[in-house]
């Protein structure tokens, strides 16, 4: 490609076509073609990458193009009779085929001692999961502690609860289980926010702490960064004021579950919010962990 010629100096006067054939995105054999190709870069070359494949029509529609340009084909193609598939027609029209997949598919399995099941797709759903786990972490720090409020509505979980009630721990660990989680603080004398009480009041679950354990948690929070634990915030009485702020909030607002996360682990607290969420939007099972 650099200089218009061959490896031998004649003229590369014919555009060369690479066809992948995939029955997902393709990312996978184009990543793995260019870095091949890097060894081609005087060749005049043109990728055509062939996305979600999946019948035998789509194949000979690939191959008989293929055979017009005289590409070569390379497939990532899970189904073994679709990749047999691509192998005979490629053959029967002269035309080079080169199979990512199949061998690897064929060496694991040997290996692991089953039989792979040749779902295509797979690892499409797999990255959609993460980007759905990544967006959710991005949205739950974009919302911690009520720091926006904007597109409230689009959380799957919102928390509320007073200072140290492991509001911002346990949205971020819902979050990397894909839950888009905002918490919103109560402060005593400052209003929920209005957005609160406008979207819909199942996703809000409120949280509550033991006074002895609230006081101490606040009290060692202090001394680690070397502050004085003798003001307000970390007082019994302040304390037991924030406590009943946050108790008379939760009783006009019964629609809202409250959890005691005193001595709780994270995880125990995280699973039994995610099964009131569940039930209450009725959502399918497989948002459980």
């Amino acid at each position: 490609m650099s200089d218009g010629t061959g490896p031998t100096g004649e003229a590369a006067s014919v555009r060369r076509t690479v066809y992948i054939i995939s029955d997902g995105t393709g990312e996978t054999a184009a990543n793995m073609t260019r870095a091949a190709l890097v060894q081609y870069e005087q060749m005049d070359l043109n990728i055509v990458r062939c996305k979600n494949v999946r019948t035998e029509a789509q194949v000979e529609s690939v191959i008989n193009e293929a055979f017009e340009k005289q590409g070569i084909i390379i497939h990532t193609v899970v189904s073994p009779s679709m990749r047999t598939k691509i192998t005979e027609l490629a053959s029967g029209k002269g035309l080079l085929s080169v199979d990512l997949l199949g061998p690897l598919l064929t060496s694991l399995d040997r290996f692991f001692g089953v039989h792979s099941e040749g779902e295509a797709g797979l690892l499409r759903s797999v990255d959609e999961r993460y980007y759905k786990r990544i967006e959710a972490i991005e949205y739950t720090v974009k919302h911690d502690d009520g720091k926006s409020l904007a597109d409230l509505d689009q959380a799957d979980i919102i928390l509320v609860g007073i200072s140290r009630t492991s509001k911002t721990p346990l949205s971020i660990f819902l979050s990397h289980k894909g839950w888009k989680v905002a918490n919103v603080p109560m402060v005593i004398e400052t209003p929920l926010p209005k957005e609160l009480f406008e979207v819909d009041q199942r996703k809000i679950v409120g949280l509550i702490i033991d006074v002895d354990s609230l006081t101490r948690i606040r009290r060692n929070r202090l001394e680690k960064f070397g502050q004085d634990p003798g003001g307000d915030y970390a007082s019994l009485g302040y304390i037991e004021k924030e406590l009943q702020h946050a108790q008379e909030i939760f009783r006009k607002n019964k629609r809202w579950p409250v959890f005691n996360v005193t001595e709780r682990a994270l995880e125990e607290t995280a699973a039994e919010i995610t099964r009131i969420i569940v039930a209450r939007m009725g959502l399918p099972d497989k948002f459980l962990f």
